[in-house]
This record gives C-alpha cells, structure tokens and sequence, in this order.
C-alpha cells in the first residue's frame, strides 16, 4: 500500500484524512481571504448595515455661564438613549446642514436624555452661532450614535484639567472617579469666574478635590507645572483645553516631576485648536482630481484653507476634539504630524489637514 494513501475503514472503504482535509480546507481559505473578499469580511455573517441616526429633541435649554448654553436633548417618544461613557461625543447635524461635535456632560447612567453644553465663538465656522441662535425647546435635530475618542480608563490615581468649555468631557470623568472611589483631582481654569460651566456640580462632588482658578484672580494663565503640582502621585492625567494649555501640560509632564505630590503618568488629551504649526513650507491642495489647487503658506494649516473653499467640512477643533477633519489623500506625499492616526490609516490615504503637511511644492490631492 502506498504510505500516503489512508488505510481503509473496517468495512475496506478507503477514507479520507481528516486531520488532512481540514488543514487543506484552512489553507484554501487562507489564500482566497488574502485575495478577495474574505479578507474584509467573514462569508457567514451578514453584512452590517450601518445603524440609523437618532432623531432628538432639545427638551430643555439654560444658561451655564458668559456666552454658554446647556441643552438636554432626548427621543421624542421619550424611550430610552444609546448608552455611552465618559468622554463620549455626539455629531449633531443641524438644520443647516452644518455637522459638529459636542460632548455629553451628564450621566451615563441617565438614559433619558443627553446634555451638551456650547459656547457661542461668533468667529467659528458658525455652528456654535447656529445652536445658540436656533435651538430651543422643541426643536428637533438628527445626531450620530455617541462615540469615544477620549476614553477614561479610570485608573487609580487621576488628575483632571479642564480649560473653559473643555469642562464638558471631564465632568463625567469626576463623577465616574467619586463614584468607584479613586484618588481623583480636578482643576478648571477660565478668564474669570462668570466663564466656568457647572461649578456648583463640581463643588457638589467633592469640594476638597475641585479647584476652581480664575486669570484674574490669580494674576494670569497657570504654567503646566503648576497645574500638574495638583496631581496625586503617579496619576494619569486627562486635559481638555485650548492648544496653549495642553502644550504647557506636555512640556511641564516631559520636563520629570512636578510638585510636591510626585510625577504625573500618562497624558489623555482633547484640544480646543490645532497645534502650531513649526518649520512649514509652502504646498497646495488639490480637491479631486480634476478640482482646483489651493495654495498653502508656510504660516497657515491646510485645514484652514480648505475651509475657504469649503466651509461644510467637518471639524472640531474648537469643541476640544482631535481627528473630525479627516480627508483622504488621491495623490502626493503628506508629512503627517498628527499622533492620532495609525500607520495602517496613513497607509489607507487618511490625512488630518490641520497639522499635517506637505514638502515645498508639493500638491496633494484630496479627496473632499
């Protein structure tokens, strides 16, 4: 008998390996999948259909401090909100048309409504002009599903730090962290006292861990060092603020140990504008293939030229998040200078116009 043929089974039927013919079914798999369809999808489950917006009422609207408003947004059938987590943002679609990023403020565990808070930035993109002009009770708006793109991992040890309106994400933080018992501190900062969002509920949670500190007060901004000098020792630390704040956060956390409370970790940051832009050259844009090129200059980001030219794009840098002006690039070579895509994402064409670049003379294409 040939030794690579099976033997028979009992009743002389020849019969085939099974342990061969499995391991000759996974490698036919294997190599469809890297050629086709399966490489993307499992054959055997459906395909996912993409979940439907959530269609919203605002339900109640105040005043929280200069130039901020809250709205509570809820199910017109008054049935029960997708759940979500601190951190969580919703991508409201207005009646213009125009789509922005707000996070939610409240309590996860309140399923019955939404609360977003928005301050009125009359030199924005208009949305924030839009909300406090146009939303009132009774209006009914369509909103993305909550998403977290600046999870709180609830470590043991956190210090929270919030400049103006960039209270909003870290609000739901500090009542996580009062809740599950952990050594948490939060420091909001503003121009005055009449510019901080929901200071009564943060004194509420735990007055010995709040810190409220105003400009004015205290003579001018705070330096990252003292900012992290609140932090309990070994904390992770979480900032949502503008652009000027989180730098001097990351420098003073990069420089070693701050204060008499020990180092800081691990840095989790939203920012309320692009950062800078250092050593820029000139490029231009492309939108589409057969589109018109747009200069870049050294000084200004892609992102705002773009916007010229296109004043519906997404983006979300004044609401504190990082990654909504995504495009995708046809042609050309970015300098990426992001530290929010992936390598694969790069590699897939994605782009954040609002750091990232190009070499002198260099046009990208886009797909926008």
């Amino acid at each position: 008998m040939d030794l690579l043929t099976p033997p028979p089974d009992l009743y002389g039927r020849p019969r085939a390996d099974r342990f061969l013919r499995g391991l000759t079914a996974l490698q036919d798999r294997y190599v469809q999948a890297l050629g086709g369809p399966l490489l993307r999808r499992n054959p055997r489950r459906p395909l996912s259909r993409p979940l439907p917006p959530l269609q919203l009422v605002v339900t109640a609207r105040r005043e929280l401090a200069a130039d901020v408003i809250e709205l509570r947004l809820a199910d017109p059938s008054g049935g029960p909100l997708p759940a979500w987590q601190p951190g969580a943002h919703l991508r409201l679609t207005l009646p213009s048309g125009r789509e922005r990023h707000y996070s939610l403020s409240g309590d996860p565990a309140d399923r019955a409504g939404y609360r977003i808070a928005v301050r009125r930035l009359p030199g924005g993109g208009g949305g924030s002009v839009e909300i406090h002009d146009t939303l009132h009770p009774g209006t009914r708006i369509t909103a993305r599903r909550p998403r977290n793109g600046f999870a709180f991992c609830a470590e043991p040890a956190v210090l929270l730090l919030a400049g103006g309106i960039g209270i909003t994400p870290l609000l739901p933080m500090a009542r996580e962290a009062q809740r599950h018992g952990l050594d948490w501190r939060l420091v909001h900062v503003g121009r005055s006292a009449d510019t901080l969002p929901y200071a009564d509920e943060l004194r509420a949670l735990d007055p010995h861990r709040v810190v409220l500190r105003t400009d004015d007060e205290h003579g001018g901004v705070p330096t990252g060092a003292e900012l992290l000098a609140h932090a309990p020792r070994g904390a992770a630390v979480y900032c949502c603020g503008p652009a000027s704040m989180l730098t001097a956060v990351q420098r003073a956390l990069d420089g070693g140990p701050v204060g008499s409370g020990g180092p800081a970790t691990a840095l989790h940051f939203e920012r309320f504008g692009a950062a800078p832009i250092t050593d820029g050259a000139p490029f231009a844009v492309r939108l589409g293939a057969d589109g018109p090129t747009l200069d870049v200059p050294a000084d200004r980001s892609a992102l705002d030229v773009l916007r010229e030219a296109r004043p519906d794009l997404p983006y979300s840098c004044h609401q504190g998040f990082c990654g909504t002006c995504e495009v995708r690039v046809l042609a050309g070579s970015p300098d990426h200078r992001d530290r929010r895509l992936t390598p694969e994402q790069r590699a897939d064409g994605a782009l954040l116009p609002c750091v990232s670049r190009a070499a002198e003379g260099e046009t990208l294409v886009l797909d926008v």
